[in-house]
């Protein structure tokens, strides 16, 4: 079976997806960036939009009933190269101990203020 989840409070996406989907014991969160509850793109602190957006990945796994320390694979995309070290500090502490599995990358976004946009995977079992 599979089953398709949004958070509750979360204006709908502006492009056609789920945010989750639970399929078999997996659970699958589209890539997420930093918004405020009514949609729009966070502009500022590099950190904080970091933060913002795995927050958002968080309420994706929540409203599929899993929790981040299921997380598996995380995918992180960024817009610049020189935002992976401070990135990889955030990503430290969110994932103290024993991380997920990761692949990140440098892309260009279609959208000019996101730096960060991150996907993942968790198994629930």
């Amino acid at each position: 079976m599979i089953e398709r989840f949004h958070p509750e409070g979360f204006p709908t996406p502006p492009v056609p997806l789920s945010s989750a989907t639970k399929a078999g014991g997996f659970v699958f969160v589209s890539g997420q960036v930093a918004t405020d509850r009514d949609g729009k793109v966070f502009l500022g602190d590099f950190a904080r939009e970091v933060e913002d957006t795995l927050d958002n990945v968080e309420a994706c796994l929540a409203a599929a009933g899993a929790r981040p320390d299921q997380i598996v694979k995380i995918g992180a995309f960024l817009s610049n190269a020189t935002l992976f070290a401070p990135f990889n500090e955030i990503y430290r502490r969110r994932f103290p101990s024993a991380p997920p599995a990761r692949t990140t990358v440098v892309v260009a976004f279609g959208h000019p203020d996101v730096r960060v946009e991150i996907e993942a995977i968790a198994y629930v079992g």
